[in-house]
């Protein structure tokens, strides 16, 4: 009998498009990493962090192509992962700044994002982030990013019974479950596009 085919371990870049530590959207991605670890094999999720990142501006590029030591490094992750998981907040119906800045800063040059699959996860007022989540998939047309159709969360995070605690954790348990559905499909996508299945 034939040992059944290991899945390899896809590495999923998180990016958090708010700096605050107790930020909700943080809270879905550290989740995210939690539903990993604990039953999605061959799916490991790592923070890569954009709060160093300059705002762009390309007099700081060097004459060789060259970026900002914190711009290479952030480049490093987001060319190295297998695919991508947004948390997006939304702030005045769009993206917030220091997401956009860094899908911005990827971008430059050789386009670190191209042909990668992704998927998106907000928390926020009424509508849950969902129009941060829409302006998203429109830059990732420009930036040939594959994001997943289905399943959507949109957490309506300010609505009882509370989703998060004081510290931005998700304590919601049915949001733990669509967050794994999620990532299933995350995992799923990134096999197919990469011919790896």
């Amino acid at each position: 009998m034939e040992a059944a085919a290991v899945k390899p371990i896809l590495r999923v870049a998180a990016v958090c498009g708010s700096l605050r530590k107790a930020s909700y959207n943080r809270g879905l991605l550290r989740a995210a990493a939690e539903v990993c670890e604990e039953s999605i094999p061959g799916l490991r999720i790592e923070h890569v962090g954009i709060s160093d990142l300059p705002l762009l501006n390309t007099d700081l590029e060097t004459t060789d192509g060259g970026f900002p030591p914190a711009v290479e490094a952030f480049r490093d992750h987001i060319r190295s992962a297998d695919c991508f998981l947004f948390g997006s907040p939304e702030y005045n119906y769009s993206i917030a700044t220091p997401l956009k800045n860094a899908l911005d800063w990827a971008s430059r040059g050789k386009n670190c994002w191209a042909d990668k699959p992704a998927a998106i996860v907000s928390a926020g007022g009424g509508f849950g982030g969902g129009r941060s989540q829409y302006h998203l998939r429109q830059v990732g047309v420009f930036l040939d990013l594959h994001f997943i159709n289905k399943p959507e969360l949109f957490v309506q995070a300010f609505q009882q019974p509370p989703k998060f605690d004081s510290d931005g954790n998700l304590i919601d348990a049915d949001i733990r479950e669509r967050i794994k559905q999620v990532l299933l499909s995350l995992q799923a996508f990134t096999l197919r596009v990469q011919k790896k299945d």
